[in-house]
């Protein structure tokens, strides 16, 4: 028996990749299949199940084009209507993989067709259970993704009778094997690890604590931030299907001159710069939108960046392709291209540019001893912990709905936790026409130690819509 944790930081998220007696199968693969062909291969085992714990709402799965290319089948579990083939397994029903054995264990709750996978071993011994969006490290799933069609009590109630009836009275031992890890919007506030076992989670995990089904729901459905628009059309994407990921690329993969990227953005498409923040802020497009590939790319395009937009990227030279590829991952397929040479090409054509002004945290101590208007885009439990004193608190994912609120008569300092963040803000604030935008090298991680008066608990300037 082999079992294998395949991680994508860029999506917080987990696939599994399972293995016994040359049989193999995959749980919630990511949208590029490569590397689940070439590890079955290199393995010597054929792919036979692709596991689907739900309908993802914050990527788009492979299980299309993995069960395409290797005639796998895709197992939904109970009430999972799709688009195309899949067998739907029923509650408690057992698949064979060489000596091993999958049992699929309802647990609604996440969504209506959230199912967990539980893994026998050869001598029919509880293993490991993957668990989806059901439990976290740390967590559960959100109940509130399905747009108005069940509300989010109701599938709290539901997630509250999973838990208690089928997670719960597992062996302590079992080995959980969850599909996100921190920084995932699946869930309130996900633990660092990316796997635990039943024991620690029913020692440590709020949710599984002894309350009532009506004190759990309001624990579940209180403190929950407004979930990404793109969730939508992911979920719906996952549910009746999609283009195969190499049309996708073929179809965005185009080189424009700056004369066809001005005639685009000209017409409307929005620039997106996946460089670093250290090299955005010395020069960039105007209005363009900055999210570097070296953080949580996907999971910040799809937060502040509307799926049906058309884009057209700059990236540093080589990164083109990478780009595309984790936009694809969420979604995001109204790519007009990319331009030929990236910043260089439009600077070297002589078009204009623009720049932010960036300074280190002690330089802002002055600042904010002299009243200057700071702008913290880190969520509200991270500001809770500490906040500069009168800072004006806008987690990231609410800003552009509340730049309103910010004063634009003074330079707004702008800072989150390290810096990717922060750039972020400022480009999404440039691009609304704030001219006097100062992003703070580092974020809190040393702002804190700078000097610059701290207050703890909840913040006192917070916007208001």
């Amino acid at each position: 028996m082999y079992v294998q944790q395949l991680y994508t930081n860029c999506l917080a998220q987990g696939a599994y990749y399972i293995e016994s007696n040359g049989e193999a199968a995959i749980v919630d693969p990511i949208r590029e299949t490569d590397v689940y062909l070439e590890l079955a291969k290199s393995r010597g085992a054929k792919i036979k199940y692709v596991f689907e714990t739900h309908f993802h709402a914050d990527f788009v799965s492979g299980h299309i084009d993995l069960a395409n290319l290797t005639g796998a089948t895709i197992v939904f579990g109970p009430s999972a209507e799709t688009g195309y083939e899949t067998y739907k397994a029923k509650d408690g029903e057992e698949f064979k993989i060489g000596e091993i054995t999958i049992r699929a264990i309802h647990t609604p709750g996440h969504t209506p067709e959230s199912t967990c996978y539980l893994l026998l071993d050869k001598s029919y011994q509880e293993y490991c259970i993957f668990t989806g969006d059901t439990l976290f490290v740390g967590d559960v799933g959100r109940p509130d993704l399905l747009d108005g069609k069940m509300s989010k009590e109701e599938l709290a109630g539901m997630m509250y009778d999973s838990l208690n009836t089928k997670i719960k009275t597992l062996p302590d031992e079992v080995i959980v094997y969850p599909a996100h890890g921190p920084g995932s919007s699946c869930g309130k506030n996900l633990g660092k690890e990316t796997q635990s076992t039943i024991g620690e989670q029913k020692a440590s995990n709020y949710a599984l604590q002894k309350m009532s089904k009506e004190e759990f729901i309001k624990e579940l459905t209180t403190g929950l931030t407004p979930p990404p628009q793109y969730f939508f059309s992911d979920a719906r994407i996952n549910k009746t299907g999609y283009s195969s990921l190499s049309s996708v690329l073929t179809q965005s993969r185009k080189a424009l001159t700056v004369s066809e990227a001005e005639i685009a953005i000209s017409s409307g498409s929005l620039v997106l710069d996946t460089r670093t923040p250290d090299d955005f802020e010395k020069g960039f497009i105007p209005g363009s939108i900055n999210i570097g590939l070296n953080g949580m790319f996907a999971i910040w395009v799809g937060t502040v960046v509307d799926i049906t937009k058309n884009l057209i990227l700059v990236c540093d030279l080589g990164k083109e392709e990478e780009s595309l590829l984790r936009l694809a991952r969420v979604g995001y397929e109204n790519i007009a291209g990319y331009i030929n040479g990236g910043f260089e090409g439009w600077k070297s054509a002589g078009k204009k540019v623009d720049h932010i002004e960036s300074i280190e945290p002690a330089e802002l101590v002055e600042k904010v001893s002299a009243g200057a208007n700071v702008l913290d885009v880190r969520k509200i439990s991270e500001a809770e912990g500490g906040h500069i004193t009168n800072a004006m608190i806008i987690p990231l994912n609410e800003l552009s709905e509340n730049a309103g609120e910010i004063k634009t008569d003074e330079p707004v300092y702008v800072h989150c936790a390290g810096g990717y963040r922060s750039m972020i803000a400022a480009s999404i604030l440039k691009a609304k026409g704030f001219n006097n935008v100062v992003n703070v090298h580092h974020g809190w991680s040393k702002i804190k130690d700078s000097g610059v008066p701290i207050s703890v608990g909840a913040p006192s300037n917070l916007a208001t819509n």
